[in-house]
């Protein structure tokens, strides 16, 4: 049986806040290196939660405080299935230097990477601030272990409306997609496995705000 997950959000500039998230530090780290920049490890943050589930809720949530990463991980689908696809829609923010300095954030989805760390299919947005205040936007691909690509042919603006998703049709393919739903503006592409090792599980579903780079 195949699975998905579909994600909603709004963002607000530097909406970094509270993730799950295991085997998933080196994954992002592995892909900021690839793209030439500097990712950090999930870092401890603290807080509190209350949760309260009454009814029919069946579910377990296990909440995690960050100050660098925010967002949600599905650690096991459900019986006799596997997760296929990851959807998440969300406004692009604008990234501002603080106290001077320059920083990079990403928006992504993925296909595991977590619990099951053979590899993980995922794509996203990139926006990032010089010291100055020049902002920037990259969208990018990837198939872990192998590098992030970005995408061309698609242009990125603070208050766009973005779609990002990740379809697996098999344990050793998939597709990456990227709409500008603000401007028209659809890519996408077709991956494959990066070798006989790198096989997706289809264990985990993420989906990931990462504070990932701070300059000087």
């Amino acid at each position: 049986m195949k699975f998905s997950a579909t994600i909603i959000a709004l963002f607000a500039a530097g909406a970094l806040a509270a993730p799950s998230g295991h085997g998933l530090a080196a994954r992002t780290e592995a892909r900021a290196v690839g793209r030439s920049r500097l990712s950090n490890p999930r870092r401890p943050g603290s807080g509190t939660l209350n949760t309260e589930l009454s009814g029919d809720a069946t579910n377990t949530t296990q909440v995690d405080y960050s100050s660098n990463w925010s967002g949600a991980v599905l650690t096991s689908p459900p019986a006799g299935a596997t997760f296929t696809s990851v959807s998440a829609r969300f406004t692009v923010p604008t990234p501002k230097a603080v106290n001077g300095k320059a920083g990079s954030s990403s928006a992504w989805v993925g296909i595991d990477g977590d619990t099951y760390s053979n590899a993980i299919l995922q794509t996203g947005i990139d926006f990032s601030v010089t010291a100055s205040g020049a902002v920037s936007y990259d969208a990018w691909y990837e198939w872990y272990p192998d590098y992030a690509y970005d995408f061309s042919g698609i242009s990125i603006s603070a208050g766009d409306v973005i779609a990002v998703s990740v379809v697996s049709s098999s344990s050793t393919a998939g597709t990456a997609v990227i709409e500008n739903v603000t401007k028209g503006q659809t890519v996408s592409k077709k991956l494959t496995a990066p070798s006989s090792s790198a096989k997706l599980g289809g264990q985990n579903a993420e989906w990931i705000v990462e504070d990932y780079e701070e300059g000087s």
